[in-house]
């Protein structure tokens, strides 16, 4: 008899409601979000590996313009991408990733390269890169990443800080420059699977924050902050503000709620996000799974595209507003 399975991913998380989108526009995020669904859900369906699973999910939502990962990332303040992505193995907590990686294709393939081919678990750019091209790995123009809405976006933040710098010079120097609103800047994909061995595993991978300057990173590279994968407890992938998940340390700290005071995954996932990381501002939210092939996907933002099926119930679903 085989484990009870399941597979559950996100498409990022912050300012997402119905007023912002054409129903156009929803339905091809939704068939995007159910092709990567598709995509991993087979792998467990045939009894791969939750490795596998996660991998071809985020290859997927990757491959897709919508998302800002792989071929959607953001833009950089200098105008290029800087992409990171992590992938962990539940089974030994054997952990690879990358930051800031520029021509790869499928930064999330990277990343398992870094886990089963170096001694390493986080490599940055260009050496990044450079392993990738070794291996053999599809790498790209920085015309394949470039799509228009994103380049848009550049341009908003760009113009939205020179009318913060024009007006930062008018004040005393004593008087603080407000932030950029973080919650127009979220947007990270990431799946998390058991498989019918008992096997969790996690993967994320995003570009990061539009407008980043100085080789910024956020949480989706650092193992225990946006990634993590124990067999004993769970798989986690975030999404949001990354400053504020580094700075909880969200995905171990769950995992480390079930392992030490015995909570159960919805239950850790909600002291996390709920009672650890708003009190410090953080936004966003995550996808989880555990052992027995519980899944939960909380958040604390407006939106957030997300996915996921289990062999219980046995039936895609999808979902992108609150409630």
């Amino acid at each position: 008899m085989t484990a009870p399975f399941a597979l559950a991913l996100h498409g990022g998380a912050g300012t997402i409601s119905p007023a912002l989108m054409t129903p156009e526009k929803e339905q091809a995020y939704r068939q995007a979000l159910e092709a990567a669904l598709a995509a991993g859900y087979d792998v467990l369906r045939q009894g791969g590996a939750a490795l596998d699973a996660v991998e071809q999910a985020v290859r997927s939502l990757e491959d897709c313009p919508l998302f800002n990962a792989g071929r959607g990332a953001v833009f950089t303040h200098d105008g290029h991408h800087e992409m990171d992505a992590a992938i962990m193995d539940g089974r030994n907590r054997a952990a690879g990733a990358v930051a800031g990686a520029r021509s790869v294709q499928n930064p999330i393939r990277a990343a398992r390269l870094v886990m089963e081919q170096t001694e390493h678990v986080l490599l940055a750019w260009p050496g990044a890169d450079e392993l990738a091209r070794l291996h053999g790995l599809p790498t790209q123009p920085q015309e394949y990443f470039f799509t228009q809405q994103r380049y848009d976006q550049l341009q908003e933040a760009l113009q939205e800080g020179r009318m913060r710098l024009d007006h930062s010079e008018a004040q005393s120097a004593d008087t603080p420059t407000p932030h950029e609103d973080p919650k127009k800047k979220m947007g990270t994909v990431g799946a998390v699977a058991v498989d019918q061995h008992g096997n969790l595993a996690a993967a994320t991978s995003t570009g990061g924050m539009t407008n980043k300057q100085f080789s910024r990173i956020g949480d989706s590279p650092i193992i225990g902050s946006g990634t993590f994968a124990d067999n004993r407890t769970c798989a986690i992938s975030c999404t949001g503000h990354g400053e504020f998940f580094l700075r909880a340390v969200v995905a171990h700290d769950i995992s480390c709620l079930m392992e030490y005071r015995g909570l159960s995954l919805a239950e850790a996932c909600r002291v996390v996000m709920h009672d650890k990381l708003a009190p410090i501002g953080g936004e966003g939210g995550l996808v989880a799974v555990d052992a027995a092939g519980n899944v939960a996907l909380p958040f604390n933002s407006e939106g957030m595209y997300r996915a996921w099926q289990t062999s219980t119930e046995n039936i895609p679903q999808i979902a992108i507003y609150k409630g």
